[in-house]
């Protein structure tokens, strides 16, 4: 009696999962007399860059700690942000009238929003 075990590398292995995907999910859940006291959602997606960019994840694209061009508009945003600040103060100052507007058009003080144009 004889048994062969086709043998795999490690490598071939890594080589298969990163090549196809493997997504790992998980939910737990800890209650008391049916009252959720904490619920952990795990979901883990182990796949090549190539693979998760032709299933539409990226995000490390947009990621100011791992790209560049993410953390450059970041700050170009802030920037924008500060200078609608001041522009909104500008015309309030100036034109009080128009605080009624920016007030209906500024969804949270912390979010300015430029009125749109009729």
């Amino acid at each position: 009696m004889q048994h062969t075990i086709q043998g795999s590398s490690l490598g071939d292995i890594l080589e298969r999962v990163l090549d196809k995907g493997i997504v790992i999910a998980g939910d737990i859940s800890i209650s008391i007399a049916e009252i959720e006291l904490l619920r952990i959602r795990v979901r883990l997606l182990v796949a090549s860059v190539d693979k998760a960019m032709e299933i539409g994840i990226n995000w490390w694209e947009s990621d100011p700690f791992l790209a560049r061009r993410a953390r450059t508009l970041e700050e170009e945003n802030k920037e924008l942000i500060d200078r609608l600040r001041r522009l909104e103060t500008v015309l309030r100052d100036r034109y009080p009238e128009t605080a009624s507007l920016l007030a209906a058009t500024t969804p949270n003080p912390g979010a300015p929003r430029v009125p749109d144009r009729p």
